[in-house]
């Protein structure tokens, strides 16, 4: 699976992007994908994944409200609109997929992810 991101960019806090994750390569019609972020010296975190197989959604706590997924499947394209953005949110954003992904599987794990984008910075300024 390839996974480019688009997107990232510097903004002040209150604004908002969207980042914009093309995907190729699915061998499986089941899959997971979404975003990631990794701030400097901080562990990578899971923010927001979609499942293809019921669309069942997942957020990190601190972007509830703020952040929404969606996918085009006819693209191949997954979107993170990201709203009120906060200097916290300053990190490298990585496009990440599971495949294959089953329905008691854990979204947005990891250690589940099997394919990784090379990731589009995010700067938010106070």
């Amino acid at each position: 699976v390839q996974l480019v991101e688009s997107g990232g960019g510097l903004v002040q806090a209150g604004g908002s992007l969207r980042l914009s994750c093309a995907a190729s390569g699915f061998t499986f019609d089941d899959y997971a994908i979404g975003w990631f972020r990794q701030a400097p010296g901080k562990e990578r975190e899971g923010v927001s994944c979609i499942s293809s197989v019921d669309g069942t959604t997942y957020y990190a706590d601190s972007v509830k409200g703020r952040f929404t997924i969606s996918s085009d499947n006819a693209k191949n394209t997954v979107y993170l609109q990201m709203n009120n953005l906060k200097p916290e949110d300053t990190a490298v954003y990585y496009c990440a997929a599971q495949q294959p992904f089953y329905s008691d599987y854990t979204l947005c794990y990891y250690y589940g992810m099997t394919s990784w984008g090379k990731g589009t910075l995010v700067t938010v300024s106070s």
